[in-house]
Formats: C-alpha cells, sequence, structure tokens
C-alpha cells in the first residue's frame, strides 16, 4: 500500500508532468492571429498587413494631388501662361492647329442646324420651325442693313439730298416697325397651330423671328434649309 501511494504521488510531483501540463495550456491560449495564420474571411493578408489598395486610389497615388479648379479669370489665365511656357513651340503649334480644327468642327456642325451644336437660343423645333418660316419669305426688314449703308454714303453729297436720305430712312424705320409686327403675329400664330402644347410664344419668339428676318440671308446661322417660296 505504500509503495502505491509513493507512486502516484511521484507521478504527480514529477517535473516532467508539471512541464507537460503547462505547455498544453500555453498553447490552447495561442490565438491564429498571433501564430502567424491567416484567418479566413479576415481583410488581413500576411506579408502587407494591409488590404490592397483599389485601382483608382493606385492611379491617384501615382498622378500625384490634382490643383484645384481656378476661383477667377485672372488665376486662369496665369495658369494657362504657365502651361504654355511649359511646352515647347513645336507642342504649342500643335496644340493651336487642334483648337482652331475643332472650333472650325464644331461651327460648321452648328451652321448645318445639328441640335448637339446650336446655340442655346436656337435649339428646339420650335426655333426650326421659326427659322424655315422666316427663310421662305422674302422680308423687307433683310434690306434695311444694304440700304442703310447706301443712304449714309449718299449724305456726304450735299445738304439736299441729305434732307432726302434722313426722310427715307425715317420711312424704312417706320415700314420695318410694321412689318416686324406682323410677322412676329404670324409666326406666333403659326407656332401655336403646329405645336400646341408648345409653352414659347409671345414676344421673345417674334423678336427672335424679327432678328433673324433683319439678317442677310448668307450671313444667318443657322443657315437657311429651305428656299424662298418653299412651303414648310
Amino acid at each position: 500500500m505504500k509503495l502505491l501511494r509513493r507512486g502516484s504521488s511521484d507521478e504527480s510531483d514529477s517535473p516532467d508532468a508539471s512541464s507537460s501540463g503547462s505547455a498544453d495550456v500555453a498553447a490552447s491560449e495561442v490565438t491564429p492571429a498571433q501564430s502567424g495564420t491567416p484567418v479566413p474571411g479576415s481583410k488581413e493578408t500576411s506579408g502587407k498587413g494591409r488590404p490592397t489598395p483599389k485601382r483608382r486610389e493606385a492611379e491617384a497615388r501615382r498622378r500625384g494631388p490634382v490643383a484645384p479648379a481656378p476661383m477667377t479669370a485672372k488665376e486662369a489665365r496665369e495658369r494657362k501662361k504657365a502651361a504654355r511656357k511649359s511646352m515647347s513651340k513645336d507642342e504649342r503649334k500643335t496644340q493651336a492647329a487642334e483648337r482652331r480644327a475643332a472650333a472650325s468642327e464644331r461651327r460648321s456642325r452648328m451652321l448645318a442646324g445639328e441640335e448637339k451644336f446650336l446655340l442655346p437660343r436656337d435649339r428646339g423645333p420650335v426655333r426650326a420651325y421659326v427659322r424655315d418660316l422666316v427663310d421662305s419669305r422674302r422680308n423687307l426688314v433683310g434690306m434695311f442693313m444694304p440700304l442703310a449703308l447706301v443712304l449714309i454714303a449718299t449724305m456726304f453729297l450735299g445738304p439736299v439730298i441729305q434732307q432726302y436720305v434722313t426722310l427715307a430712312m425715317f420711312v424704312m424705320m417706320l415700314l420695318m416697325v410694321i412689318e416686324g409686327i406682323y410677322l412676329g403675329r404670324m409666326i406666333n400664330k403659326k407656332v401655336r397651330a403646329r405645336y400646341p402644347d408648345s409653352t414659347e410664344g409671345g414676344f421673345g419668339l417674334g423678336w427672335y423671328a424679327f432678328v433673324r428676318a433683319s439678317q442677310i440671308r448668307k450671313l444667318r446661322a443657322p443657315l437657311p434649309r429651305v428656299k424662298p417660296g418653299d412651303a414648310v
């Protein structure tokens, strides 16, 4: 009996048994993060220790900080001058040629009547219809500018001629006012008949028609799509 008790006490008091027990407890307390093993579902990666940056962030880091937009026209001009100084002479010529080509293309498309390149005042089917109405008829106000230049040139011939020229200019202005009123009413009436749901009309639309009618036909923009006398 004494030998059995001694053996059991020796096993409990042996240093090997105590050390193995403490090692098992310590191993059970070590977390996967401390051991270096990646945990499934976590954003941590072994080696970098941070998530992989997105493509947009990487490109922004390569480009560097973007300068804020200019607050004033003076600041914009200064930036433009600085950019021109940083370019060579050939680069400036190439850039200028590209700007001229782009401007020429935009103007040609605007004159052709493409909706995307028109000015805001010329956009929409109603304005296109008004232009066709004006271009399909011969307007007296369209002859005002050429006749006015001729009359002004003849004013230097003598005082008697100046009186006749002044009277003729007053008559022309009166006829322009009468035709402008008639043209505005006619345009508004036809627009209401063609586009009853349109919100455009009144003095603004009549003035738009009068201004186009007062221009020389070849200088109108967009260019006329119809000839005088054509049905619209």
